[in-house]
């Protein structure tokens, strides 16, 4: 199929992709092996197009399952089975809590616990996304101005967006009657989009330029893996860039993942772009990229994704202002009793509970006062 076929005056390149099935392992009938055979064929074109690819029983397996998700995620909606939780967004100097990543969850009665991402690429596929998304940023929204009325006031929330919903020509107009709805105020929302997102859909710069003018923040996630064009770069109205965690967990440990993140930093600041790290889960990876000039760290460190709950309960009981305990500014680490010195085996418990928090901070102050932190690892 390499060379054209002419037909009437023009040249048509065609290709074929094959799928087989091998009597009797693959069926006894020819319906069976027919079957078979095209759950093969759909298999390559998955994998490229202009291949073959045999059938294994694995392939009706992982079409079954597919099948079982894609029913029982358009149910999920309905029956309450999806939340949102969310993860802290914090400042690399200071600790600060200054907004929080909205995550969708789903617990299945059938499948249980059911990973993101073994459902949101169905969806995308199968178009349920376009519910799903406009689901999120309604309840997103709506548990903001919740906890607004009760007095604790999250700074602002980020929110995935996907390409199918920014397809939809009434995808503004969706947005609007939810800020309208919700009372939100549209500098408090975030809309986070992939550069391969952008690059995917049709006009997409006049369309992020309408949602700048409404007043919504935008943020490039994901940056550095996908295209990372300049030329579009400089012409997207984004005000945020968002460093993938696959360079983060490189940091004192790969030369080359240090230099991209401080070029990236380079580049944000020339273009006053502010920066996000994401997949922070260590104090070293966090004291490197405030020292680089990021703005905001979002990981472990500072915590997982949570029930809107468990979130509040843990940043509420907070000053104003104020960081978790040990979260420290570049500029408060210079001495070894330092308040924001911390033990060596205190690191990892940053994700517990409120009341394991409160427990682990007493046991904190107790060893700081006894060997007067020289045993400390400084943030």
């Amino acid at each position: 199929f390499d060379a054209p076929f002419r037909l009437g005056g023009h040249e048509l390149y065609l290709s074929a992709s094959v799928g087989i099935s091998v009597f009797p392992n693959d069926g006894v009938s020819v319906g069976d092996l027919l079957r078979n055979a095209d759950t093969a064929m759909y298999r390559a074109k998955a994998l490229g197009r202009g291949q073959f690819h045999f059938y294994t029983p694995e392939m009706t397996r992982d079409a079954q399952e597919k099948i079982q998700i894609e029913s029982l995620l358009r149910r999920a909606l309905d029956n309450g089975e999806l939340s949102v939780h969310l993860q802290p967004q914090v400042e690399a100097r200071g600790g600060r809590l200054v907004g929080a990543e909205a995550l969708i969850r789903w617990d299945s009665p059938e499948l249980g616990s059911v990973p993101p991402a073994r459902f949101i690429p169905l969806a995308e596929e199968s178009g349920t996304i376009i519910a799903l998304g406009t689901w999120v940023l309604r309840e997103t929204c709506r548990q903001v101005m919740k906890w607004t009325a009760s007095g604790f006031e999250l700074p602002q929330v980020s929110v995935n967006l996907s390409v199918k919903q920014l397809e939809r020509p009434e995808f503004v107009e969706t947005l609007q009657a939810i800020l309208e709805e919700t009372g939100i105020e549209p500098g408090r929302l975030k809309l986070e989009i992939t550069e391969s997102v952008v690059m995917a859909v049709d006009d997409a710069f006049t369309l992020l330029d309408r949602l700048r003018k409404i007043g919504i923040s935008l943020a490039l996630d994901d940056f550095g893996t996908g295209y990372s064009s300049l030329s579009y770069l400089k012409m997207l109205p984004v005000q945020q860039l968002k460093i993938d965690r696959s360079f983060v967990i490189g940091i004192g440990q790969n030369p080359e993942d240090e230099a991209i993140i401080r070029s990236v930093m380079a580049l944000a600041q020339s273009l006053n772009f502010e920066v996000v790290a994401e997949g922070v889960e260590t104090a070293e990876q966090a004291a490197f990229l405030s020292a680089s000039g990021c703005h905001q760290l979002q990981g472990f460190l500072h915590g997982s994704a949570v029930a809107p709950a468990e979130f509040r309960a843990r940043w509420s009981s907070l000053p104003r202002g104020a960081a978790l305990p040990g979260v420290c500014s570049a500029g408060n680490c210079v001495q070894a009793n330092s308040a924001c010195c911390w033990p060596h085996w205190w690191l990892p418990w940053r994700r517990l509970r409120p009341s394991a928090f409160s427990l682990t901070v007493s046991a904190w102050r107790w060893n700081r006062r006894r060997n007067n932190c020289l045993a400390a690892t400084c943030c």
